[in-house]
């Protein structure tokens, strides 16, 4: 991401209020805009389609095809995007752009595996047991695949310093979405919530089509080296254990209270708890410009100390390693308490318009209830993966494993306690896994910032690792060297 802090550093070097307000605007559009007009798009499509005047089962089917959609859809991508990333960075760096195509096919591949995996059974048990209409059951199902799609496919575009299209791509699918269901009502006169879930379906597809015209765009020439992908996976595995119990812990909370007496089931297939999961949504919108204040400040900042620290290790005196070492580490410790400290402000303004506001409209009881230790839990989430990010600059994968394997065990134990306590303790299960989780992370950094110096320079072997006979032990035989004397 060091490309968007430097475009955001330009844009805040003006030092002016109209800087600020830009190059926040900016690092919203890039991080969280997609996920903002999706949910832009159902409201504008529900109030255009008289979307409250269906009955309850017809809402609630609709609204638990999308959420499971979304949330499914984010945990089938997760296991693969950071290797894949990680892969296509370092074919970028050696210049094989031939094998970046390989690499789309073959995590497309397992991608599309993992989701049948996952929604087929899944889709049958809602035709069969359920009784939904196959032609719902379907198109939910193509909504699905499409939206796997689009993430998948954006994990390139990020790598490429696309930021920008991303969110074009789901401005322009989404706008299709919206006047497709116009036409689909009001013209064909379909029902209400197949319109609106068939429209979606066609803007996440074609989202997921112009991402893959950009890259093919892009990469043009096909190495067929597929093997070398299978081959990266298998010696980056901690990127896909870390990456897939961070989104797993992301939801596992909300899946412990799917299982209480709260949950709703909706016909015999999907299952929610509307107050539990409302709240959950509040929570990490309140926190969520936490990702915009990592971008502007965080990596804005640190990336140049790093690089500093880096060009001393190539080519500097032990003085020089060790004074750029700690301007790096004051550094990462000054943005973070910055980023704590901004975000902190930005929460306590957030919740407290949301204690005041949303009773007025709607979001009372339970929910407001639920909604302030979920929010705090989200807020030391996010700082936690601010430093998780921090260990994949210093290659430390198995801080980084602990981190989230800690985060997702100890939310998940939690929220089983967490379902006998009182509704203001809904959350505490969230609170409790990011804390530990926050604190594994700062102990591994500062463990590092101890170590750095001893680890960069024992990385490498003076002998190249390969396959067939060890070669002999013997270094030196002074009874030979005394022979060929005489």
């Amino acid at each position: 991401m060091a490309g968007v802090g430097i475009r955001l550093n330009r844009i805040f070097e003006k030092h002016s209020l109209m800087a600020d307000f830009v190059g926040f605007a900016y690092g919203t559009a890039i991080t969280v805009a997609p996920i903002l007009l999706v949910i832009l798009d159902i409201l504008l499509m529900g109030r255009a389609l008289d979307f409250d005047s269906l009955g309850f089962l017809d809402r609630e089917l609709f609204s638990c095809t999308i959420l499971y959609i979304f949330i499914f859809a984010l945990l089938t991508t997760s296991p693969f995007n950071a290797v894949l990333s990680k892969y296509m960075h370092d074919v970028i760096f050696e210049e094989r752009y031939d094998d970046i195509l390989p690499c789309y096919y073959i995590g497309m591949l397992l991608t599309v595996c993992l989701g049948c995996l996952l929604a087929v059974p899944f889709c049958l048990w809602e035709y069969f047991v359920g009784g939904v209409a196959v032609f719902y059951v379907f198109t939910g199902f193509c909504g699905y695949m499409s939206l796997v799609f689009a993430f998948y496919s954006m994990i390139y575009l990020l790598v490429c310093k696309d930021y920008q299209l991303i969110s074009i791509f789901f401005l322009v699918g989404l706008v299709v979405a919206f006047f497709e269901a116009l036409f689909l009502r009001f013209v064909l006169h379909w029902s209400i919530p197949f319109s609106m879930l068939f429209s979606l379906v066609t803007g996440f597809f074609l989202i997921a089509v112009l991402e893959f015209a950009t890259i093919r765009r892009y990469f043009r020439k096909n190495s067929n080296r597929y093997k070398n992908v299978l081959v990266y996976f298998r010696k980056s595995w901690q990127l896909v254990v870390i990456n897939f119990f961070y989104t797993l812990g992301l939801y596992i909370h909300n899946f412990v209270f799917w299982t209480t007496d709260m949950r709703l089931v909706i016909v015999k297939s999907f299952v929610c708890n509307q107050p539990y999961d409302m709240a959950t949504c509040l929570a990490m919108f309140t926190n969520i410009s936490a990702t915009v204040i990592f971008i502007a400040r965080v990596e804005m900042h640190f990336h140049e100390r790093y690089k500093a620290y880096s060009e001393a290790v190539i080519g500097g005196k032990a003085a020089d390693i060790e004074n750029t070492k700690q301007r790096m580490f004051r550094k990462l410790s000054g943005e973070l308490m910055s980023l704590v400290r901004i975000q902190f402000i930005i929460s306590v303004t957030i919740f407290l318009l949301c204690i005041v506001i949303l009773p007025q409209v709607g979001f009372a009881g339970m929910i407001m209830r639920i909604y302030p230790c979920l929010a705090a839990g989200y807020f030391i989430l996010f700082i936690m993966y601010a430093e998780i990010l921090f260990l994949y600059y210093f290659k430390d994968m198995t801080g980084a494993v602990i981190t989230t394997l800690s985060f997702c065990l100890v939310t998940f134990l939690g929220s089983l306690a967490a379902v006998h306590l009182n509704e203001i303790w809904y959350g505490i299960g969230l609170w409790l896994g990011a804390f530990v989780g926050w604190t594994i992370a700062y102990m591994r950094i500062r463990r590092m910032e101890k170590h750095l110096t001893a680890f960069v320079f024992s990385q490498g072997t003076l002998i190249k690792y390969k396959k067939g006979r060890m070669p002999s032990s013997m270094v030196y035989c002074r009874h030979e060297e005394d022979t060929d004397r005489h």
